[in-house]
């Protein structure tokens, strides 16, 4: 297969065919493929634009847009990246939250998968099964090719994007914690060429210097060292800010011009070298932020209902409720009369959106609930009770759209985790070789959908254990991919409350589209 760069969407049709016409010839040797990813954790597609992200922009124009591009369910960083490095959804590959409570120890104990040594800790207690689907790390080195990432991202967003490195000697490097680096040699290179890894900054302070220390470890080391098959870049901006300054708050948007000048040095060399050479570019997000607008009551809902709640496991703890805007509840003995009382409870709340518990095809076990499978979120390690909080489609205080209730979020700052549109999407831009250019899908497409399309790119296959797809709709090669789009609109009610719920197949492959509450008790509104 000949490999054709897209020229540059200005061109005349006629020089255009000049140009498809010389680079085709230039390419007749093929290139070995390879792939780099950069994500930006937290970015909201609708602040990519000209005015802030240029070099965003950029790759836009020149790539393929991926315009109803979804995170999973719940919209965190770890559940996110985890899906995204093994093509499945959270009931699949088993991390359902950025913490969650494991039933499947001796003793019920709470997971921070923030913490890199926990997670090197429990897939050895597993058997090396903290995951129950292989990632691409696993998949890359079974075929022979070579794997790198560097993220600054918390350590455990870090491992959890390569758990199996120390395993199988692929290199990864972190913004802020060098002891997690799997190659010291890499590590020693890296720092003597570019001072020590930055520490992380004081809360409230964009965390700018590991985004740069990263970038210029993958152009001036990485790259000309490795040349690796598939790397991965991750920028923990600009989550870090949205969290401790505000989605739109101008601390937050310095952050998203910084990393976005970043990229367009990785842009740079992509053009004049990368992308002679076989490198298809990927830039990502893993989900948005919305803004807290309103603390909800939530302790004091469940306490009223007779559950004494805390957030770890303990003596005269009925209910466990995991800390964060992921509405996560553990109930010590959950039997269905207590997850009934419990859901009944926050149902007549103002801040209670939709409501996932176990259950049937469509209806959860409690009244007014949805079936937690209906959002990929069935596992051993799944909560009795998964919800979100209450959003809209209101400005907050920066004129962005997306407000939501909190349990224990600041009011006027960014949080995720949750349903809304602006926390779902997230951004999708695909360029190189075999890649349309200035083309912009309408397919349903999601995180999962990243793992299959780079092996489909290095020419590999995907194993039965991805839910994704390959995203061939956007390959020059393969037309227009798949047309066949099924919609579904579920609902499920109990007295006033009302949910629904909308799914998209396109193909084989099934996307939770949205989920929402639509009526409300008219005293509580």
């Amino acid at each position: 297969m000949a490999l054709v760069p897209q020229p540059s969407p200005g061109l005349a049709r006629s020089a255009t065919s000049q140009l498809d016409e010389s680079f085709s010839i230039m390419f007749e040797r093929p290139h070995r493929s390879r792939v780099l990813i950069v994500l930006f954790d937290g970015l909201r597609p609708d602040l990519v634009k000209p005015s802030l992200t240029p070099n965003l922009v950029r790759l836009q124009r020149r790539g393929a847009v991926l315009a109803r591009q979804r995170s999973v369910y719940p919209s965190e960083t770890r559940i996110a990246l985890t899906s995204l490095v093994t093509g499945a959804t959270p009931d699949r590959h088993g991390i359902v939250g950025n913490s969650y409570l494991d039933r499947q120890s001796p003793i019920p104990r709470s997971v921070d998968t923030s913490d890199a040594r926990m997670i090197e800790d429990l897939d050895i207690a597993s058997g090396g099964h903290l995951l129950g689907v292989p990632s691409l790390g696993e998949i890359l080195a079974a075929n022979g090719r070579t794997f790198t990432v560097l993220a600054s991202n918390s350590a455990g967003a870090t491992r959890l994007l390569n758990h199996k490195a120390r395993k199988f000697g692929q290199v990864t490097l972190s913004g802020h914690s060098p002891r997690i680096a799997t190659s010291a040699e890499m590590l020693t290179e890296v720092e003597t060429l570019l001072g020590p890894t930055p520490p992380p900054p004081p809360t409230g302070t964009p965390d700018l210097a590991s985004q740069a220390f990263l970038t210029s470890a993958f152009l001036a080391v990485i790259w000309p060292r490795l040349r690796p098959d598939v790397a991965i870049l991750s920028f923990g901006e600009p989550d870090i800010s949205s969290h401790d300054c505000g989605t739109g708050a101008p601390r937050t948007l310095e952050a998203i011009s910084f990393v976005d000048r970043q990229f367009g040095r990785v842009l740079d060399w992509w053009e004049a070298e990368g992308l002679s050479q076989g490198v298809h570019l990927i830039a990502a997000s893993d989900h948005g932020h919305v803004t807290v607008h309103a603390q909800a009551d939530l302790f004091e809902t469940l306490e009223a209902a007779g559950l004494r709640c805390g957030p770890t496991p303990a003596a005269g703890i009925d209910a466990i409720v995991i800390p964060g805007q992921v509405g996560a509840i553990y109930l010590t003995e959950p039997s269905e009369r207590l997850i009934r009382r419990a859901v009944g409870a926050m149902m007549e709340r103002p801040w209670c959106g939709p409501v996932f518990t176990a259950g049937g095809a469509v209806d959860g076990i409690a009244p007014g609930s949805f079936a937690r499978h209906l959002v990929f979120a069935d596992h051993a390690r799944s909560a009795d009770i998964l919800f979100s909080f209450r959003s809209d489609n209101m400005l907050d205080p920066f004129g962005l759209s997306g407000r939501t209730w909190s349990a224990d979020g600041p009011i006027g700052f960014g949080v995720h985790g949750g349903l809304h549109a602006k926390e779902m999407s997230s951004v999708g831009i695909l360029a190189g070789p075999q890649i349309k250019g200035g083309f912009a899908s309408q397919v349903p497409s999601s995180i999962c959908d990243f793992a299959p399309t780079v092996l489909g790119l290095l020419g590999l296959s995907q194993p039965a254990t991805m839910t994704g797809r390959a995203l061939a709709e956007v390959f020059i090669h393969d037309g227009e991919g798949p047309h066949r789009m099924i919609e579904k609109i579920y609902e499920a009610s109990s007295g006033a409350y009302r949910q629904h719920l909308r799914r998209v197949k396109v193909g084989e492959v099934v996307y939770f589209d949205s989920a929402d509450v639509v009526a409300r008790p008219s005293n509580l509104t």
